[in-house]
């Protein structure tokens, strides 16, 4: 719609100030976070109180391979650093989880049997994890538990927990020293899933042994919950201390042993060759092979009889996990970004080659060095990679990762899909990158799954981009989200591990995008970068809560973020901004000859009324056989310029000064276009603005452009030539969920319309009552071709079985990303 406008117009205020509402998308989150203190500034950095516990571990281990169970011991000296005298500790038992009779398996569901093909039908392998799960013998068995005297400490397990009553109440300064012993069986990791297992290979008859979770561990304590000892049910993961390990452990003699921490009697453990290999590694420009491949094949064709002890010692680390089995290749390079330089080590059966010894290592090195540049230096001299049962799990210095090759059946050689390329280089990316959240910045994951794995798949897709152009990653990118924030089956960020639906949408992909749009589109890289660095450098070796980062954030970008973490982070309110109207305006030169000109021009671009054309060329009308009855009127019409128009012109121009002159001259077009918020998360708008010539303007409006109506508001946009189109978020940049009312004018969604034969039967009187007929499409090819195009993280979804979380759909390919793609547009 194009009208004309007069000068008192324009001046008007274009937003109308709306009245006050209830859903004020802008006040301010305080409501929602914990008061600051001496502990926690409110600035988001440890105050100045900040205090931490701290337990060293010394622990002696044995592997019983026969028996597939473990036996240990283990001392522990925790100490008090808080302000509280304490009256007894708390010990997380994790293994018993896999006991019949927890609370994991007993509330154990399925989903619906709607959504079963045949809901009296079960696969061998669901019936296989069911009989495995009840009849296997899993859980701790705690054999003793006594002081540094040797005296018995009374103690009480409920479930995956247990208390130990101290004789005497622990005063902050002190410290306790206790020991346990304790042995349990070793899972099938492939049949209960969890974190840690064997993996039987039946062609050789050997195993993969991912040993977690494996021995009892001091609970947390600290200032916002005191004892963080809510049950583990298995997705709510792990809240720990830091301690030094001293660690030992006994395996057959021909096993390969990958653990947490440096191994410190490598001269009696590895053979001259392999200590020589080991010291090539750590100045290589490429992986150097420890362990060979055929030196794993002999191995496996034996089975030795007696054992070795490896020994490991690990500082500052919150956790520790190891790995074993003879069927073991091992290759190191060594690694040198920042400040961090070490080793970076893969483990890995022939099985998973050539696919593992092309690109684990790289994988990690890489990690370090994209990670180093986000976040904080990398402070561990070992990081590590092992293959096995466990798709995706990450440890202090050492990461289980899934996903090798498959054999051709014709041919047995190993191949590998670009999907599961892919997969294998995300999952270690993600893995590899839990050194840094939370293993180093050590947040809550019993509480806060978000608060690891979100920030972590947020630096996993940086990492991803800096790999090769056009990476396949699923996560990071806001488009990749919009169906789950279309979704009516969602829960807010801000809610607990256990109780999260759809685990890898909401705890993985959301706050990941989330933080791309504050990258990207509300703060800038410059700003984003420096603040994100900040929360890292601040908390690393300390136990973050998310008032910190929603605090750091703000304190360390100067910008008020209140309303992306309350809309984002605590509702479920998708983004959908829409484009109601708009109204175009030109500028009015007062001047006759133009306006008349101009409204000559109007009416003559009306349709004729129907009559009008009806009656054109018919109709005998009185003036034509008349003509002695035309006067002024009829030879000058209402768009006639007169002296009269004339005259007043001059006289208004001659009150004006130069500057207004120019002003009724600009030739500017004027429009008010009126935004609606129909999905009621508020968010910047990005327009893309097309001109008549051609060309391309971008601009970019805060989110406060709501502030004073969060449900709409009217813009006034100037430009110099007509403008053809404005679309909102052009680059996709803000997970809009639905682009459709995102442009104007309109545009027309295109797809394509796949054609199928279909078999039509004779006549058949009884057709309603049959079966329907099945079509000539081959489903099982559209999956196939389906499947290829599929990215790199849905094969993650086959490896990450070890999390036990799903993986939420996987989302096209991501193309470049918005800020590139608008400066090129610019």
């Amino acid at each position: 719609m194009r009208l004309r406008a007069s000068l008192v117009l324009l001046c008007l205020s274009v937003p109308a100030l709306a009245s006050a509402q209830s859903d004020d998308k802008f006040r301010q989150i305080e409501d929602l976070l914990p008061t600051p203190t001496s502990v926690r500034a409110a600035s988001g950095a440890p105050g100045h109180a900040y205090w931490q516990q701290r337990a060293d571990y010394v622990i002696r281990a044995k592997l019983d391979e026969s028996k597939r169970a473990i036996t240990g011991a283990e001392t522990i000296t925790y100490h008090n650093n808080s302000p509280d005298s304490l009256n007894y500790l708390w010990v997380q038992l994790d293994q018993n989880i896999f006991r019949s009779d927890s609370d994991a398996n007993t509330t154990r569901t399925l989903p619906s049997r709607d959504a079963w093909k045949n809901p009296n039908a079960v696969s061998f392998q669901a019936m296989a994890v069911m009989n495995e799960r009840d009849n296997f013998d899993g859980g701790f068995k705690i054999t003793s538990v006594k002081g540094a005297d040797g005296q018995a400490l009374k103690h009480v397990i409920n479930r995956t927990m247990m208390r130990i009553d101290l004789p005497q109440s622990l005063k902050p300064g002190a410290k306790f020293v206790f020991s346990i012993d304790w042995n349990y069986n070793i899972g099938n990791g492939k049949l209960l899933g969890g974190r840690d297992g064997f993996e039987h290979f039946k062609e050789d008859k050997n195993d993969i042994f991912e040993i977690a979770q494996w021995f009892p561990r001091m609970a947390a304590y600290y200032d916002v919950y005191g004892w963080q000892h809510k049950q583990f049910l298995g997705s709510g993961e792990f809240t720990l201390e830091f301690g030094d390990y001293d660690v030992q452990l006994t395996v057959p003699s021909d096993h390969v042993v990958s653990a947490t921490g440096e191994l410190s009697n490598a001269d009696k453990i590895l053979t001259a060759t392999q200590l020589d290999r080991l010291k090539q590694a750590r100045t290589a420009k490429t992986p150097v092979v420890i362990v060979t491949q055929k030196e794993a094949e002999e191995a496996e064709k034996k089975r030795a009889t007696d054992s070795k002890t490896w020994h490991f010692k690990a500082k500052n680390v919150r956790d520790f996990a190891w790995a074993s089995s003879r069927k073991y290749i091992w290759d190191a390079q060594g690694y040198k970004t920042g400040t961090s330089s070490g080793l970076a080590m893969s483990f890995y059966p022939k099985e998973a080659n050539p696919l593992w010894g092309q690109y684990s290592t790289q994988a990690i090195i890489h990690t370090i060095e994209q990670y180093n540049k986000f976040s904080l230096d990398y402070p561990y001299p070992i990081a590590q990679s092992v293959n096995g049962p466990q798709g995706g799990m990450e440890y202090p210095m050492l990461s289980f990762n899934g996903g090798r090759p498959t054999k051709d059946k014709k041919t047995g050689e190993s191949t590998y899909s670009k999907r599961t390329k892919y997969g294998l280089i995300s999952v270690i990316i993600h893995e590899v990158g839990h050194n840094y959240f939370p293993m180093i910045v050590n947040s809550d994951e019993r509480q806060w799954t978000w608060m690891d794995e979100g920030l972590n798949s947020f630096v996993q897709s940086l990492a991803e981009q800096a790999w090769e152009e056009n990476y396949p990653g699923t996560r990071g990118e806001p488009r990749g989200i919009v169906d789950y924030m279309k979704s009516q089956n969602q829960v807010p960020i801000m809610t607990n591990s256990e109780s999260i639906l759809q685990f890898g949408p909401n705890a993985y992909a959301k706050p990941a995008a989330g933080l791309h749009i504050l990258r990207e589109t509300i703060l800038g890289r410059e700003l984003f970068d420096f603040a994100f660095k900040e929360y890292a450098q601040r908390w690393k070796f300390k136990r973050p809560t998310p008032a910190d980062f929603f605090r750091t954030m703000e304190d360390a970008s100067g910008t008020d973020l209140d309303w992306f973490w309350r809309g984002w982070f605590y509702t479920t309110d998708p983004v959908d901004i829409s484009i109601d109207g708009i109204v175009e305006y030109t500028m009015s030169t007062k001047d006759p000859e133009v306006e008349k000109a101009w409204r000559r021009a109007q009416f003559a671009s009306q349709p004729t009324s129907t009559a009008n054309q009806a009656d054109k060329g018919k109709l005998e009308r009185r003036l034509d056989s008349h003509p002695e009855l035309k006067d002024f009127y009829n030879q000058y019409d209402d768009f006639t310029v007169t002296n009269k128009d004339r005259n007043t012109y001059n006289e208004m121009m001659k009150g004006l000064d130069e500057d207004e002159k120019a002003m009724l001259k600009s030739g500017k077009h004027f429009y008010l276009v009126d935004f609606s918020n129909v999905g009621g998360l508020v968010m910047p708008l990005i327009l893309e603005i097309q001109l008549q010539s051609g060309k391309k303007m971008i601009q970019r409006i805060p989110a406060e452009i709501w502030r004073y109506n969060s449900k709409k508001f009217t813009k006034l946009i100037v430009t110099d030539e007509p403008m053809v189109s404005l679309t909102q978020d052009p680059f996709l940049e803000t997970a809009d969920i639905d682009t459709n009312n995102n442009s104007w004018p309109r545009k027309i969604t295109q797809s394509r319309l796949e054609l199928f034969k279909m078999n039509f039967p004779p006549n058949d009187m009884m057709a309603d009552f049959k079966t329907p007929l099945k079509t000539d499409a081959k489903p099982e090819a559209k999956e196939e071709v389906k499947d290829a195009a599929k990215p790199a993280a849905d094969a993650a979804k086959e490896v990450k079985t070890a999390e036990a979380k799903p993986v939420e759909k996987a989302a096209k390919p991501t193309t470049k990303p918005a800020a590139k793609a608008a400066k090129e547009v610019k």
